[in-house]
């Protein structure tokens, strides 16, 4: 690797001022190490942001939902008993994210934040669009852990997170601080979408720091699940996988949202597969008529169309699993 300087800072503000071109920051350090080794990230300086005080542990007050620290790691949401009553999704969308060791090094900030696993990009030979270049080598390339939908720029990666679609469904925030003050996105609109031509994977902003994750009560209200298949059994990305959420009163699904993930370059809803539920109760036979609706404008690489029915048979098991079926 190229030599690089390393700065550790106590507070955010002074994270701020170091962060950067040429110099992003590290938590856990999972994905942007391998970045480094692989002549991808070429860092000038390392900002590491685990002497930062405030930002690891969760909390709940009644009316504000639920706040995570942007460094708490992946291992203590996911072995937190506490949070699983509050909000068990997340232990379901980490239980094969990763190994033991990756998820007590991995944060909840760093896994939303991390660069997309398409060898293409990940090989610095290939100079692809997200590079910088002005293709997708994908397109006609090897495609099998690709998008099938969402590529309109011609950029082909998929979000690898497993927390992102379960985030999303419940309607999560992101805090973000900097020089210039703080503000607040949405899980969802973390993600960059290449159809606006920004060669970026999330709209974080030079000298950002992502602090806190925020569920809000009203999100908190729903009843959530996620769903994942992989190639292996366990300790994989997604091939594809389906976060589902509702609130649910006398077996009817209100106010649902359905996100997959491992099949866009952002987190996807399923809008349509969404009204189709609003408001019903929800056997096999309703299941299936709402599934079939979900990618209806996708459009598969030569070796990725088997997302589609997969995807299908996924949110046909997250929606009768929200219903109690």
């Amino acid at each position: 690797m190229k030599p690089f300087a390393y700065a550790r800072p106590a507070t955010v503000a002074e994270a701020s001022r170091l962060l950067g071109r040429g110099s992003p920051a590290i938590a856990g350090g999972t994905d942007l190490l391998g970045l480094m080794k692989g002549g991808i990230a070429v860092p000038e300086r390392l900002v590491d942001l685990s002497g930062i005080e405030g930002l690891r542990g969760w909390s709940r007050e009644r009316g504000a939902g639920l706040r995570i620290g942007a460094l708490t790691p992946l291992v203590d949401l996911e072995e937190d008993d506490r949070l699983a009553r509050s909000l068990p999704i997340v232990r379901e969308a980490l239980a094969d994210a990763a190994t033991l060791q990756l998820k007590g090094m991995g944060t909840i900030g760093g896994n939303l934040l991390q660069r997309n696993r398409c060898w293409y990009f990940r090989d610095e030979a290939f100079p692809c669009w997200l590079k910088g270049g002005i293709r997708c080598f994908a397109a006609d390339g090897e495609s099998h852990y690709h998008a099938v939908v969402g590529t309109d720029a011609g950029c082909n990666r998929v979000t690898p997170s497993d927390l992102a679609p379960a985030l999303v469904a419940h309607d999560a925030q992101v805090r973000l601080a900097s020089a210039r003050g703080t503000r607040t996105v949405s899980v969802a609109d973390l993600f960059t979408d290449p159809a606006l031509h920004r060669r970026e994977e999330h709209t974080i902003r030079p000298g950002e720091i992502l602090t806190h994750v925020v569920v809000p009560e009203a999100g908190l209200q729903r009843r959530g699940t996620y769903r994942k298949a992989m190639d292996r059994k366990a300790w994989s990305f997604a091939l594809v996988s389906v976060a589902a959420a509702a609130r649910v009163r006398e077996g009817r699904l209100r106010d649902v949202r359905i996100v997959l993930g491992s099949v866009a370059p952002i987190p996807w809803r399923a809008l349509e597969a969404e009204q189709a539920v609003e408001g019903t109760t929800v056997d096999d036979a309703q299941a299936r008529r709402a599934s079939e609706l979900v990618l209806r404008d996708a459009v598969p690489l030569k070796d990725n169309a088997y997302k589609i029915p997969l995807a299908r048979e996924l949110v046909r098991r997250a929606l009768l699993r929200l219903a109690g079926a």
